[in-house]
């Protein structure tokens, strides 16, 4: 179904029905790509609510220290959203205050780009039908069974609450740093070598999988491959521990290592969780140098077919710096940085995709994002840079970028 939004344009309205009680609601919502790539953010929200932001997308990723706090924690999109076209949302746990009409939205600059309306409604599940009446005969041999039943059920809850640890541990780590280890010991060593270990971020994605008696990169989502490195006998020692290379902002997560026997993800033996906190990136450099340098360190041998693009997003949009098919495009950077821009030579190879700015001006403060993006690999770190000028006082701008991240 169709109709007009306020400026006369078409606009796609949809409509979804669900349970209260439900695990969660996809809330669909797709553009061509050409239309999210060129977008600087998507936006979920309710007209209705006082804070009417459900959920924001950048290119950069997720940015949620605006969002309502009704749907904190309970909300998330595609990794790749903003590449693929596919910007619909997951709602978690929907409740029958969260019935209402939901816009997504794609925007560049603040022009909006296009919108897809969907109502969702959110019923209260019927009460469930009388059950029959059974003779008299039956229930004397089926309470029996149904208490067997009961009692084996709440021997096996009590069994698995004490092998899963609801601790969650913590790990730190900044930007720069070669690698950060995220604890996880097993109690109860050695383990059998049909066990799988599953390290999984906040979002489901795969972090590191071990099964079979090796690790399975093909199964790792595309920004954790060739960054991961698990113990070569952790069976045998219960050490379960991920070490994470070229940690940058957007690993900062909760991760879950998951232990289950075999393949059967429904027969775990363990879990636990682990948070990850990551120091920003801050450079500075004063009026009057002749450089200064935006650190991006990763890991070596990307696809040779992945875009590298470094953008500055605020206080404005612009595009840096752009490096594809083995050399620099010019043509693709904003006129204020042409000219003044370098990476090292073979970034892709050293991994190395660091960028040297010449002759930085207080104008060039601001937060700078590098995105790596293939088929097969995507990086992403962000850099906030200050250039002082004689006072050597921040830009308030800069202030501001800064009380937001607190």
């Amino acid at each position: 179904m169709e109709g007009k939004d306020d400026a006369g344009r078409n606009v796609a309205c949809l409509k979804s029905e669900v349970y209260e009680g439900v695990e969660s609601v996809l809330l669909p919502c797709t553009v061509p790509q050409d239309v999210s790539r060129d977008s600087t953010a998507a936006v979920w929200d309710r007209k209705d609510l006082q804070n009417p932001t459900v959920h924001l997308r950048l290119q950069s990723g997720d940015e949620l220290t605006k969002q309502n706090h009704l749907y904190l924690n309970r909300t998330s999109m595609r990794a790749d959203a903003l590449q693929s076209g596919d910007l619909s949302l997951t709602l978690r746990k929907p409740t029958v205050n969260d019935s209402g009409t939901y816009t997504c939205t794609t925007r560049k600059f603040g022009q909006d780009l296009s919108k897809t309306h969907l109502e969702l409604n959110v019923a209260e599940r019927p009460p469930p039908t009388s059950p029959p009446v059974w003779p008299k005969v039956l229930s004397g041999v089926l309470v029996p069974v149904v208490l067997l039943a009961v009692g084996f059920g709440v021997f096996m809850y009590f069994r698995y609450k004490k092998l899963k640890s609801k601790e969650v541990l913590k790990a730190e780590a900044h930007v720069g740093k070669e690698s950060v280890k995220l604890p996880c010991r097993s109690t109860a060593h050695p383990l059998s070598g049909d066990t799988t270990v599953e390290w999984k971020d906040r979002n489901g994605r795969k972090v590191h999988v071990y099964q079979e008696g090796r690790d399975r990169p093909e199964k790792q989502h595309r920004r954790y491959r060739n960054r991961t490195e698990v113990n070569k006998d952790m069976l045998k020692t219960g050490d379960l521990s991920l070490t994470l290379r070229y940690p940058t902002n957007t690993d900062r997560d909760t991760y879950t290592c998951t232990v289950y026997k075999g393949k059967s993800e429904e027969d775990i033996l363990m879990e636990k969780q682990v948070e990850l906190k990551i120091t920003e990136c801050r450079v500075e450099a004063v009026e009057g140098d002749e450089f200064v340098r935006l650190p991006f360190k990763t890991t070596e041998n990307l696809p040779r077919d992945s875009e590298v693009e470094w953008k500055r997003y605020e206080p404005d949009y612009m595009k840096v710096h752009v490096y594809y098919q083995g050399s620099d495009q010019p043509g693709r950077q904003d006129q204020e940085f042409r000219g003044r821009t370098e990476m090292v030579q073979d970034p892709l190879g050293t991994g190395d995709l660091s960028l040297t700015l010449r002759h930085p001006t207080k104008g060039d403060t601001g937060r700078y994002g590098c995105e790596v993006n293939s088929k097969e690999a995507w990086r992403y770190n962000r850099v906030f840079l200050t250039v002082k000028g004689e006072a050597t006082e921040l830009d308030p701008l800069m202030l501001e970028v800064q009380r937001e991240q607190q």
